[in-house]
């Protein structure tokens, strides 16, 4: 060992040897908190522990691992199923070498080994996962065990249905707000007074502000610390009349000098003096003596008493802008306390909850002293390991949460519960999310000294090249508070390092925005903002770079295009597809940004509004239709919606539609046109017979769209167009489950709600990515783009907040206007938090650096004035060597490597019919309408937040599937004999579910599927109910092949978590399916 590679590990602030460190970090016995850089293997730490503590005989259900998403924590699952399966699988000599690995002796490893061979078989056979959960799912998980009376007292429901989209429910919330404003005087002064000095725009922005800092703004003000958070000072001019003869004084001394400004001076404050008001003579006071920015006026000499009057009306202003402020935080803390009251009140009549609903309540069980001993039986008995991962993304009400449960350990000796925490502050980059990096520094110190743990650190990677890593520690270093060297696993290599692109610098006129006042033809010259011209460069040149490195052998998916914000990864992704260089922004995107996904929206449009003739004009461009601009051009002059110049206006119009029956009809008309307007006569008979997914199936599918848009989409782009289509068919199904019943209401709920579409795999693709998407992630080639961008402007209509890391609730909460321009008594304040933004700047900065493994390269476009000294850019380039961008006329043809595109034929395909089976009793119309009865009365009881009577539901069923008095006995039966049967009674019981979903859309085979009922019990086992009316359903192969299909689809989903099927019988049967 290399004495580099040993001093890259810490144990109580000591340096130790790698061995030593890993004996600590690893046992499962021992509590510890683990600092460690990007690339140490964090989440390898933290499954080796759960794999030794396994190994050391502890229960599934003792282990709970907890990190901040979903994704996060189904690796860290499949990491360990992968790791089981290896060790079963491996000779003995492997398992020894990974458990001295894992902080083992070799003679204990060897003692060891063969009990690793029976790890995965004895996991299995258990049927009990490691509880491996984000924050929220294990918050809730407490709460749904949580007794009913605290859930009461804080408001909540005990459905626990969680808000994935707040955005939907913000027009209603709007609504209760407004009549609550209406309904009371005072409520309706103070928005009268806010909107009349701020508009109406800025009091709703500054209202969503307090609507997003809501838990801040609900604990400040049950603390009584909301209203006083910001001092008023009552009567800011009263001092101005004990002024007035030492500025009569001072006027007399200036009229008798000189200088023409000193005489102008002295008649301003002459006439001030002589105004009757008080906030005009301070007005015109300010004026004789200050400029229009502020500063004292120069010209009129430095006698003291021309200074004591500066600082007299320096005192009165400030005092002044105390006042204004402090009216302003008044009347909008008591209208943004009435915001969240009603979403409170909203949420409880829905049966709701969020995010910030699950901390609070989690905070309440685990943190309340009369509480403490329901805790202890629920938790401290089963729970003997403890994990959290990025601990430095933990918020002050996560780890007080935590903190409330974990401190009745304290001093009771490190046996009771083995805590193992792990992050590194240097990479906390979501304060937005009410992340504290401070946070951190807390649990160390309550592991130490109560848990009698150790604290760790770790600056060894396995990830970066030295080159890397050395503009790493010369960039950060004296620059991040506690900042140490680090170290790597990897030697010196030719051709890593750090790289400059850089380009001319703009002239004056460049990068300006053109006259908005010019006329422009709209249709064939696009508009370009300022800074999309300024930036065209930067992406060209980046371009060239791509190309380049491609052609020298570097695979496009093991590049990063990273950026701070997304709008210049956008104006580089339009480069890079005109390029043909394939390229993928692995972020969710909303299905209505999807041009594909728009251009079937605007058909549906047209269809549900026959007079929205801009829709229709769209789908007939779009590649549905393929119609040229001549033939809209015709449509648009038969319709009489176009004017000619020189010509005189139409006498008469029509609509698109009967225009493009009339066109479609000539003789001369063209084949695309026509066969538009026969499919959309078609599809409009169709519109009002069937729902929204069976009239985009068939649009889909008799449009032959599939084949249109791989006919005209660039190679590239041909999966994710198509992928576009495939999750509008999957939203309709999806949305409010799929309970349209005709377009109109559809397509409204699609643009008021738009579902998120996640990215395709994208293996051999360049990855462009914000900061915050590429946190977990590495790459060959990292190129940071746009490092020169100017600093973020102050913000405006916002929240200062102070939140010591050790309160239960904030010490301030104050409305700020201007963060540029604070009140005196939030200075301070402010100045500490801009102090905390600049070092979360500087950790997205060590998070772009440390994603790259051999080169890292900045670009930029260079900035029309001076450069920030603290943009990236001004950090780094000076270390970097300059990379000269290849010419134009050197960028050749992608390289050879990448897969050739070929033209293929798609074969038509038609669905064939399926055979016909035997008729019976399930075949029958009557029986298959009882069926679908059935399944909708069920699905209606089972909703979160029912409260209706279950007959009333029943009924409303039946008479919407058109039940005859038989069938709705036979209905009555059915829902009667399967709620009262006990073997269905866990799966319809909201205090034994974490989870339950109706008509739950998923995806079989490329095909759309929906599951009747999917539920997540509380033993952390997931379940496929499917819902048949016979008796036996368990006969029908195909039912059986159909719960296999799904039972896959749903551990796709939700891998390493155990997934189970049945059947339920309409006589209240339930039949468990292997």
């Amino acid at each position: 060992m290399s004495m580099t590679t040993m001093y890259a590990y810490y144990a109580n602030g000591e340096r130790v040897p790698r061995e030593h460190f890993y004996q600590f970090a690893c046992d499962p016995a021992r509590s510890a908190v683990v600092e460690a850089c990007a690339g140490a293997g964090k989440t390898w730490m933290l499954v080796s522990r759960i794999l030794r503590a396994l190994l050391d005989g502890a229960a599934p259900e003792e282990i709970v691992a907890i990190t901040f998403t979903r994704k996060a924590a189904g690796e860290m699952r499949e990491r360990l199923l992968e790791w089981l399966a290896e060790f079963a699988a491996a000779d003995e000599d492997h398992r020894v070498e990974a458990l001295v690995a894992r902080g083992m002796g070799e003679a204990a490893a060897r003692v060891a080994a063969p009990r690793l061979v029976g790890l995965q078989e004895a996991l299995l056979k258990g049927g009990r996962p490691v509880e491996i959960r984000t924050f929220h799912g294990w918050f809730s998980q407490l709460l749904r065990a949580a007794p009913l009376d605290l859930l009461q007292a804080e408001g909540l429901s005990a459905e626990l249905q969680l808000i994935e989209d707040e955005a939907e429910w913000l027009p209603p919330l709007w609504r209760r707000f407004h009549e609550a404003v209406l309904a009371d005087d005072e409520l309706r002064a103070d928005y009268q007074a806010m909107t009349l000095a701020r508009g109406r725009h800025s009091l709703r922005e500054w209202l969503l502000a307090a609507f997003s800092r809501r838990v801040e703004l609900r604990l400040a003000d049950r603390a009584g610390v909301l209203a006083g958070s910001l001092p008023d000072v009552p009567e800011p001019l009263a001092p101005l009349a004990a002024l007035r003869p030492r500025l009569a004084a001072l006027a007399q001394q200036l009229g008798q000098a000189k200088g023409v400004k000193a005489r102008d001076a002295a008649t301003a404050i002459e006439q001030a003096l002589g105004l009757g008001d008080d906030a005009a003579r301070f007005a015109a006071l300010w004026a004789a003596l200050f400029t229009k920015t502020g500063t004292p006026k120069k010209g009129l000499g430095d006698s003291p008493e021309q200074l004591d009057a500066v600082e007299a009306l320096e005192r009165l202003a400030a005092d002044i802008a105390q006042h204004e402020a402090a009216v302003e935080h008044g009347r909008m803390a008591r209208l943004a306390v009435v915001l969240v009251q009603q979403f409170e009140a909203l949420k409880a009549e829905r049966g709701l909850v969020d995010m910030n609903d699950l901390e609070r309540g989690a905070l309440a069980l685990l943190a309340r002293p009369e509480l403490a001993g329901w805790v202890q039986q629920r938790l401290g008995a089963r729970i003997r390991h403890l994990l959290v991962d990025e601990f430095q993304d933990t918020s002050p009400l996560q780890w007080q949460a935590l903190h409330g449960w974990l401190s009745a350990y304290a001093g009771a000796g490190s046996s009771s519960i083995a805590v193992f925490v792990v992050g590194d502050p240097k990479q906390s980059i979501y304060r937005f999310r009410r992340a504290e990096p401070r946070v951190f520094a807390a649990a160390a110190e309550f592991v130490r000294e109560g848990l009698a743990g150790v604290t760790l650190a770790c600056d060894h990677t396995r990830r970066n090249a030295a080159e890397v890593l050395d503009a790493v520690n010369r960039v950060f270093d004296g620059q991040l508070p506690g900042f140490r060297a680090h170290t790597t696993e990897r030697a010196p290599e030719a051709g890593c390092g750090l790289f400059a692109l850089d380009g001319p610098a703009l002239a004056a006129a460049e990068g300006e925005a053109a006259d908005p006042l010019r006329w422009r033809p709209s249709l064939t010259e696009p508009c370009h903002e300022a800074e999309q011209t300024r930036r065209a460069p930067e992406c060209e040149r980046v371009v060239a770079l791509l190309r380049q490195l491609l052609a020298e052998g570097t695979r496009p998916g093991q590049v990063f295009v990273l950026a701070r914000k997304r709008e210049p990864l956008r104006q580089l992704a339009e480069a890079l597809l005109a390029a043909g260089i394939p390229h993928l922004a692995p972020e969710d995107n909303r299905l209505t940004e999807l041009p594909d996904a728009q251009d079937l929206i605007a058909l549906l449009d047209a269809l549900a509004s026959p007079g929205h003739a801009l829709s229709l004009a769209r789908a007939l461009r779009s590649p549905l239709f393929g119609l040229g601009e001549a033939e809209l051009l015709q449509l648009a002059e038969a319709a009489g919606s176009v004017a000619w110049l020189g010509r005189a206006a139409p006498a008469e119009r029509s609509s698109w539609w009967a225009a493009l029956a009339t066109v479609a009809a000539r003789p001369d008309a063209s084949a695309p046109l026509q066969r538009a307007q026969r499919l959309l006569t078609a599809w409009r008979a169709e519109a009002a017979r069937c729902t929204p997914h069976e009239l985009l199936d068939r649009i889909v599918h008799e449009g032959e769209l599939i084949a249109r848009l791989l006919a005209v989409a660039p190679p590239a782009e041909a999966a994710h167009r198509v992928q576009a289509v495939q999750a509008l068919l999957q939203a309709s199904l999806a949305l409010d489950g799929g309970r349209f019943a005709e377009l109109y209401g559809f397509v409204r709920a699609l643009r008021a709600r738009p579902p998120k579409v996640a990215p395709l795999p994208g293996d051999d693709a360049v990855q462009l990515l914000t900061v915050h998407g590429a946190k977990g992630l590495e790459a060959e080639v990292v190129i940071l783009l746009d490092a020169d961008a100017a600093p973020p402007k102050a913000e405006t209509l916002s929240l200062a907040v102070d939140w010591p890391v050790d309160a239960a609730a904030p010490a301030c909460l104050a409305f700020m206007a201007s963060e540029r321009r604070p009140p005196p008594s939030l200075q301070a304040l402010v100045a500490a938090e801009r102090e905390l933004r600049d070092r979360e700047e500087l950790h997205a900065l060590y998070v772009a650096m440390t994603r790259a493994r051999r080169r890292l390269i900045l670009s930029r476009t260079p900035p029309r004035r001076g450069a920030s000294d603290g943009s990236w850019w001004a950090r780094m380039a000076p270390l970097a060597q300059p990379l000269a961008p290849p010419e134009p006329t050197q960028a050749g043809p992608l390289p050879t490597h990448l897969p050739p595109v070929r033209a293929l034929e798609l074969p038509r395909w038609r669905g064939q019919a399926m055979p016909e089976r035997d008729r019976g009793a399930a075949d029958d119309a009557a029986q298959a309408r009882l069926g679908e009865a059935l399944h909708r009365a069920l699905e209606w009881i089972s909703a979160p937040g029912q409260r209706q009577p279950h007959e009333l539901l029943i009924a409303a069923s039946a008479q919407a599937f058109g039940l005859d008095a038989p069938a709705r006995k036979r209905l009555d039966e059915a829902v009667a004999a399967i709620l009262a049967s006990p073997a269905c009674q866990p799966f319809f019981d909201p205090a034994r579910l974490r989870w339950a979903g109706n008509e739950v859309a998923i995806g079989v085979a490329g095909e759309d599927r929906r599951i009747d009922r999917l539920v997540l019990l509380d033993d952390g086992c997931w379940w496929v109910l499917d819902y048949k009316l016979g008796a036996t359903p368990e006969h029908e192969p195909a039912y059986q092949q159909q719960l296999r299909d799904y039972v896959g689809a749903v551990r796709a989903l939700q891998p390493g978590e155990p997934v189970k099927a049945a059947l339920i019988s309409g006589t209240g049967r339930f039949v468990e399916c292997g």
